[in-house]
């Protein structure tokens, strides 16, 4: 087991702190007091580790896109078809760690207010490159030429729109749902050409 020090114990609290916060609060309108009264600590301390509150919105971001790539790498450990890596990384976007309603409700905020901080749009920009790798490489072998632009938007903008989704619903989210629910769209556009 991988030993962990103080300060990395106290980031990891200060970004789920971060989390909650945001998600009560708003991307923008959150304070540094209001996160570290999440985090039983005081602003000045956040400060002391972070820098500002844009730095600790930036390490939150970068804690769910971490998230993300370990799912990925996680689910790709047991393929070895094409379709099944593209299921392995759609369904990482559904897995019940990272399709949360405070991940959904955190993510979606990054996405409104990354086109306004830099920093935040480096992380857009790098993500978006990311998963349109993954998508690129394995569509190419399972659709026509052709149509592979067209299924690799619709499957991001099926993943996006869940996701905008479950950070507006009040009810229950379902990651097992989502799962099937990407698969079987999956199916049906790699089927239908």
């Amino acid at each position: 087991m991988e030993r962990r020090s103080i300060r990395d114990i106290r980031n990891s609290e200060f970004i789920q702190a971060t989390l909650q916060a945001v998600r009560q609060k708003g991307f923008q309108n959150v304070t540094l007091s209001e996160i570290a009264a999440y985090a039983s600590t005081t602003a000045a301390s956040i400060t002391y580790h972070f820098g500002s509150k844009e730095k600790l919105l930036e390490a939150t971001m970068r804690h769910l896109l971490e998230l993300l790539r370990r799912e990925v790498i996680n689910n790709l450990k047991e393929t070895k078809t094409s379709k099944q890596r593209l299921q392995a990384v759609l369904t990482a976007n559904f897995s019940d760690s990272l399709f949360t309603k405070t991940h959904c409700n955190v993510w979606v905020q990054f996405w409104s207010a990354a086109p306004y901080q830099p920093a935040l749009a480096r992380l857009q920009k790098i993500n978006r490159a990311r998963v349109a790798s993954h998508l690129r490489r394995e569509t190419r072998l399972l659709v026509a030429s052709e149509r592979q632009q067209m299924v690799e938007q619709a499957l991001q903008a099926y993943i996006d729109g869940v996701w905008i989704s479950a950070a507006q619903s009040t009810g229950a989210i379902d990651a097992q749902t989502a799962r099937t629910d990407i698969n079987n769209l999956l199916d049906l556009l790699v089927s239908a050409g």
